[in-house]
């Protein structure tokens, strides 16, 4: 049986050039700025034209480009290895799908259409469900397909895996390796996650409470008597009111407190600018500044082993569902229902949500 295996991301420019119009992708998603649609392209225009600058500054400082491309074909690569190994009697192909710049959905449906698989499953490199990143990606593959020889193909979505037990030993072990890097007597963990507006979550977007669960698995995986750990969020923009507490805060309370900091992003999978500039750059400058004594940042998970286990098993666990098409047989007996913001799901015993 030939699968298509589609990993969806949030993309980045590939030039200085493509940062203007990434922006504008961007804010003109209704799923970030709700506004009717003429309006929400004069504010997405407005808001790129604003941040261009300082935005080419950023990547500038990482060579000009944006490395998420190039990082999630290295996952591509690795996972099509797991998956392949895992089921070698089936054929899975997989594709890359960036919502705000290339390769997007629409220059990936043909080459999905030229193999011409049996079944599609669609897997976020979102680990925590958001209206904004995993919803919007669905609904922009919904809609491109129509029409094409995809829409009639049976598939399936992975809503989210917050706990996959792949992502939280990548996770455990990267900052176990961290910490044991440095001599560091008194630190403070810091879990931190993009954040969002407090208006969003209160339309019933599950991410916080995702995001928390990682954390929590983290945690508890790490096995550490009395450890100080705590949530922050980050790269906070614009007027609204965001999610908190906020990361750059928790570093100045680490300062007052004189706590070296370990610092670990748990809804990144790959590294990119919030990652390589503000976590890198822009959060050690503020800690340096506010007296933290030590600032060490764990790396994203990328191409961990564990990480690409814990993939490669959730496409084999949707590939079985899938195939079957017996969603309550496979998975009932572990699972049970709940509600999604996108769609009713099913949730297995590691914590991620399938819809078929």
């Amino acid at each position: 049986m030939k699968t298509a295996v589609v990993l969806f991301n949030l993309g980045g420019p590939d030039s200085l050039e493509a940062v203007k119009p990434f922006l504008y992708n961007l804010f003109r998603d209704k799923a970030i700025i709700g506004a009717p649609t003429p309006i929400r392209q004069l504010i997405a225009r407005l808001i790129s034209d604003r941040r261009a600058p300082t935005a080419r500054d950023i990547y500038t400082q990482m060579g000009g480009k944006s490395p998420i491309l190039e990082e999630t074909e290295l996952q591509v690569k690795a996972l099509s290895k797991k998956v392949n190994s895992l089921l070698p009697s089936e054929e899975f192909k997989l594709f890359i799908s960036m919502r705000y710049w290339k390769p997007f959905i629409e220059d990936v449906i043909p080459k999905i259409e030229d193999y011409s698989p049996e079944q599609i499953i669609l897997l976020p490199l979102y680990p925590q469900y958001s209206t904004t990143t995993t919803g919007s990606s669905f609904n922009s593959w919904w809609k491109a397909i129509k029409g094409t020889t995809l829409d009639n193909t049976p598939s399936i979505t992975v809503c989210s895996y917050p706990i996959n037990k792949g992502l939280i030993s990548a996770q455990v072990d990267l900052i176990k390796k961290t910490i044991e890097s440095v001599n560091v007597k008194s630190y403070r963990l810091i879990l931190s996650a993009h954040g969002l507006p407090k208006k969003v979550i209160k339309r019933g977007d599950p991410y916080q409470i995702h995001v928390e669960k990682t954390a929590e698995s983290i945690v508890k995986g790490l096995k550490i008597k009395n450890l100080d750990w705590c949530v922050s969020y980050q790269s906070r923009v614009g007027p609204l009111e965001w999610i908190g507490p906020s990361t750059d805060d928790e570093i100045k309370k680490a300062g007052r407190e004189e706590k070296s900091l370990i610092i670990a992003p748990i809804a990144f999978v790959s590294e990119h600018s919030e990652t390589l500039v503000e976590l890198d750059i822009e959060y050690l400058q503020l800690a340096k500044k506010h007296g933290v004594p030590e600032y060490l940042r764990v790396p994203a998970v990328g191409t961990h082993e564990s990480f690409i286990s814990g993939l490669g098993n959730l496409v084999v666990e949707t590939f079985t569902a899938l195939k079957n098409n017996d969603f309550k047989t496979k998975l009932g007996p572990r699972g049970v229902k709940i509600v999604c913001p996108a769609c009713n799901c099913i949730s297995i015993s590691d914590g991620s949500r399938f819809n078929g």
